[in-house]
């Protein structure tokens, strides 16, 4: 996946969910495509074939778990969310949180899978850890942050470059994301001067009056930092 990006999770909000799920992954890749930048998204695990095939965009699964194939009954494997046309997952995000030993399991398993891996941390310290797990990416996310508003790189710059500093010192190859309250493009600005790769959002693209305004606007934000 070309950076910087922006990646908007989908959770389970109705909003996004079923056919809405669809059209507001089309209106992800309609901004991705007039702005020419990386917009990817990631739907719930019941939409995640239908927008794989409908989109050009990068889909990404919301969790996946870090078995192989066999009698893993509930489990999300690998190579299914590959077969169906997935780039890679999340993990560990704070409404799904794992075990350090389960992270490095899910990104053992989805490299062999062919799946790229975000990672999300909620402190500088956690992000450093999860480095040496070596993951595709990482995204910070202070957990008391997701949903309010109120971005992280406005809010706490300094968890922002304390997780940059933390990530290079075991690994300067993997790029970081920056996350929580991300809503408009001066947020995904803000991200990007602070040597973030882009920025990991929901709500504020998925519960917008008018989300192909705010794909716009954070699009062009991308462009210009």
């Amino acid at each position: 996946m070309k950076l910087p990006a922006i990646i908007v999770n989908f959770k389970c909000y109705l909003e996004s969910t079923g056919s809405k799920a669809l059209k507001l992954a089309k209106k992800c890749e309609e901004a991705a495509r007039q702005f020419k930048v990386t917009i990817a998204v990631a739907p719930q695990l019941a939409d995640l074939a239908k927008i794989a095939e409908s989109v050009e965009i990068p889909v990404l699964a919301q969790h996946v778990d870090g078995v192989k194939p066999g009698s893993y009954t509930g489990h999300v494997l690998p190579e299914a969310i590959y077969e169906v046309g997935a780039i890679g997952t999340l993990l560990n995000h704070s409404e799904r949180r794992i075990s350090l030993e389960a992270v490095g399991r899910g990104v053992s398993r989805c490299r062999e899978a062919g799946l790229i891996t975000v990672v999300c941390g909620d402190t500088p310290k956690a992000c450093r850890e999860i480095a040496r797990l070596n993951p595709d990416i990482i995204a910070i996310e202070p957990p008391e942050l997701i949903g309010t508003g109120i971005p992280v790189s406005k809010a706490k710059p300094e968890v922002v470059t304390g997780t940059l500093k933390a990530v290079a010192e075991v690994n300067p190859k993997i790029p970081v994301l920056c996350g929580a309250g991300i809503t408009s493009g001066p947020d995904v600005e803000a991200a990007i001067k602070l040597g973030t790769k882009g920025v990991l959002l929901a709500s504020g693209v998925v519960k917008a009056e008018k989300p192909e305004k705010v794909l716009a606007e954070m699009a062009g934000a991308l462009v210009k930092a």
